[in-house]
């Protein structure tokens, strides 16, 4: 005896919905790629240190260490 597996036809509307979230998530993270990710590589570089830091060390530092 043979099996007969009914499936319904795909319809037209069946895969349209996922297309549309996904360039609407595309283009949801790029916009916020724009935003905050290229202020945040910018920021990185080292074109923003620009003023060095100063280190004031004296000439002579005295020790005094006593052995019992």
């Amino acid at each position: 005896m043979t099996t007969v597996v009914n499936n319904p036809a795909p319809s037209n509307e069946s895969g349209q919905y996922g297309f549309v979230l996904g360039i609407i998530a595309i283009v949801f993270f790029g916009i916020l790629f724009i935003f905050y990710g290229l202020p945040a590589l910018r920021s990185m570089g080292p074109a923003q240190i620009t003023v060095p830091t100063e280190i004031k060390m004296p000439d002579k530092v005295e020790v005094n260490v006593t052995q019992p």
